[in-house]
């Protein structure tokens, strides 16, 4: 019998201080302006242009639960689903994209994405096999001047809450490589996190969803997509 691990976890000051860290910046005319409703602490799933958006149907709700469960946020239990060109987007902390295949960005989306980022918000990219080279297109786009570089081992993304020492964990195998944590940063803060050939959302699916994958591999992503949003809501502190 393979016994959940349960620990109680509290994130250290976190939920005193998301009204400092999710906050939009002061924006200049003609710039994306926040929405007139205060910001949600939830995770929003990004629907684009493209292939499968919707991917790993049960992966969101999962990872919901399990931040709810072992921190302190008092997350919306519920999913989000937003567009770039969406009023609320800057209501939401934490963006998600996924997916197989093509993603295109309209010029318009490509400069709300990089305003909604500059602001302090936090993109969590998982390719899910197919993704890659469209993501990698579109983010250049997105930030010609910043490059997607390797997150040292170091950083605060893999041991905030759960300790990662050898950075994002494999959970899904498609062809033999290994794991790697791109990311792009904003100053010192890490504004967006590209898991690749990880497959983060495959292991937040429900546990038999993939039958090769062990419940290990399901918790190792849980505790992995818990420090990506801990992160993502804490990080804007003092920047």
């Amino acid at each position: 019998m393979t016994h959940r691990p349960r620990p109680l976890l509290f994130v250290a000051g976190a939920a005193l201080l998301l009204g400092a860290s999710w906050a939009p910046r002061a924006h200049a005319p003609g710039t994306l302006a926040p929405s007139a409703e205060a910001p949600r602490l939830a995770v929003a799933r990004l629907q684009y242009d493209g292939d499968d958006w919707y991917a790993n149907p049960s992966s969101l709700p999962n990872l919901i639960r399990a931040i709810r469960e072992r921190t302190t946020l008092a997350v919306d239990p519920r999913e989000a689903r937003v567009t770039l060109l969406d009023e609320r987007l800057t209501d939401y902390p934490f963006l998600h994209l996924t997916g197989h295949g093509s993603i295109k960005l309209s010029d318009v989306e490509v400069v709300r994405l990089r305003e909604y980022l500059l602001q302090g918000g936090f993109l969590h990219a998982d390719d899910n096999y197919g993704l890659d080279e469209h993501f990698r297109r579109e983010i250049a786009k997105v930030f010609p001047d910043r490059p997607l570089v390797d997150v040292p081992l170091t950083h605060p993304i893999y041991r905030i809450v759960y300790p990662f020492p050898e950075g994002v964990p494999k959970i899904h195998e498609h062809d033999a490589k290994p794991a790697r944590g791109y990311g792009i940063f904003i100053g010192d803060r890490l504004a967006v996190f590209y898991s690749h050939e990880s497959d983060l959302g495959n292991g937040w699916e429900d546990i038999g969803t993939y039958p090769d994958d062990p419940p290990e591999a399901h918790e190792r992503a849980l505790r992995m997509g818990v420090n990506l949003f801990v992160y993502a809501v804490t990080s804007g502190v003092g920047r």
